[in-house]
């Protein structure tokens, strides 16, 4: 006798259902993103919210974690549209130029859509709409990954950006994409974003997500061309549940850097699957957390070397404080064919509690036999004697602490952002340490 065998889904995953169903008709895209809408729910409907048996959602189980769904965001009033003006402060007073979202719906009436040549900018949802060309040939395309919280997004996506930079164009400010919750209810939204960089020419993306009580899939595809130099900052801050995914493809001979900041967020899975697909390419990954109270925070990175030649460096930095957890997942893969490999990853995790915990893991996967490939991992608390030393001199123990915890993180900061946005980066950190109690 052979028992029936049930998947019983959860109230989370059963009110995904029923908003996908009651979505469909609704969502901008038909023809083929509506088959390839079709395709990632089912993907979804079969496997269901990630959980602990699958192993890069072993730290973090979305299944318990997310208990029900919020409802979709509606359009903004105006109390919202009030409310989302005061937005994309993170970073102080960098000038760059902000493209708005409130609930994941492009406000263009709140951003800066000065003309510039070489460069253009839409809205996700209108280009859906219309089946534009540059969204035809790279969404759903920039990295294929069975990731189900990327198949959610891609089943359920409403609006975002999309950036065209021209071949050789050069930016003359930062592009500063600001998602920000302006409902005073819980709501969740569904983000998608599209930023091509052709050859030769030069970028620097901000994504800054300020969100209230939300639940926010969010995730960026970026086609980086031959020769082109790209810098990507994201940074996180709020109450919200928060899942983010960068897609992103890196041409041959670019430079190419990508940094998260995340602080005072409650939980918040940061995921970026890259591939360098061109020879000679140099990039920079690295990221800086800072957790308190019970904030969760889990970065899961997945860097495939599919050419060779290529160098990458890989620096994460995490601190935590209260009952804190911190979790580094971070695999580099390189294939067959990527000879002269160079690549290197580190993760270091501070601990300033005794109930904060920090789980680091650190993967390296090669498929070569000509390459130079390591990985670390360290966790700690501060050096008592370092400590004692500052404060011998006068300095106030949490005075000291701040010090010290500002040179863990500041080497991080230093080597992956550069300018003015490191500046910015530093004096964010100096904000989440004098909110220490």
């Amino acid at each position: 006798m052979n028992a029936e065998v049930r998947t019983i889904k959860t109230p989370a995953e059963q009110a995904l259902g029923v908003a996908f169903a009651r979505a469909r008709g609704t969502l901008p895209g038909g023809g083929a993103f509506a088959v390839m809408r079709e395709d990632a729910f089912r993907q979804f409907d079969t496997r269901g919210l990630p959980h602990r048996r699958v192993e890069e959602w072993k730290y973090t189980d979305l299944r318990a974690l997310m208990r029900d769904l919020y409802p979709l965001a509606p359009p903004a009033d105006v109390g919202a549209r009030a409310k989302a003006k005061k937005a994309g402060n993170l970073l102080g007073d960098l000038a760059c130029r902000r493209l708005v979202f409130i609930d994941g719906a492009f406000a263009p009436d709140l951003s800066d859509l000065t003309p510039e040549p070489g460069i253009v900018i839409g809205s996700m949802a209108n280009a859906l709409s219309k089946n534009d060309p540059l969204v035809v040939r790279h969404v759903g395309k920039t990295f294929a990954t069975d990731d189900v919280a990327v198949a959610l997004n891609t089943a359920l996506m409403g609006d975002g950006a999309v950036i065209h930079i021209s071949a050789g164009a050069t930016m003359n400010r930062p592009i500063n994409l600001v998602f920000t919750t302006g409902s005073d209810k819980p709501t969740s939204a569904f983000v998608r974003s599209l930023v091509v960089v052709e050859k030769g020419a030069k970028a620097t993306i901000i994504e800054s997500h300020e969100s209230g009580d939300a639940q926010v899939n969010a995730a960026l595809e970026l086609v980086v061309g031959d020769e082109a130099q790209v810098d990507y900052i994201k940074v996180t801050q709020g109450r919200a549940l928060h899942v983010a995914s960068l897609l992103a493809t890196v041409g041959a001979r670019a430079h190419f850097s990508s940094f998260a900041f995340t602080s005072d967020a409650q939980l918040v899975r940061n995921q970026s699957f890259i591939r360098f697909a061109g020879e000679g390419t140099k990039a920079s990954i690295g990221g800086v957390s800072l957790l308190r109270n019970k904030d969760h925070v889990d970065t899961a990175l997945l860097i495939e070397h599919a050419a060779g030649h290529c160098e990458s460096r890989e620096q994460f930095s995490t601190v935590l404080d209260g009952e804190s957890h911190g979790v580094f997942q971070g695999k580099i893969v390189v294939k067959q064919y990527a000879q002269k490999t160079d690549a290197k990853m580190m993760t270091r995790a501070l601990l300033l509690s005794d109930k904060a915990e920090a789980d680091n893991k650190p993967e390296l996967e090669i498929f070569a036999d000509d390459v130079v490939c390591g990985h670390g991992a360290t966790a700690g608390a501060l050096d008592p004697g370092l400590k004692f030393y500052l404060m011998s001199r006068g300095i106030h123990e949490k005075e000291a602490e701040a010090l010290l915890i500002q040179a863990f993180i500041g080497k991080t900061i230093e080597e992956a952002a550069s300018g003015e946005i490191r500046d910015s980066l530093m004096i964010a950190s100096l904000k989440w340490l004098h909110g220490r109690s």
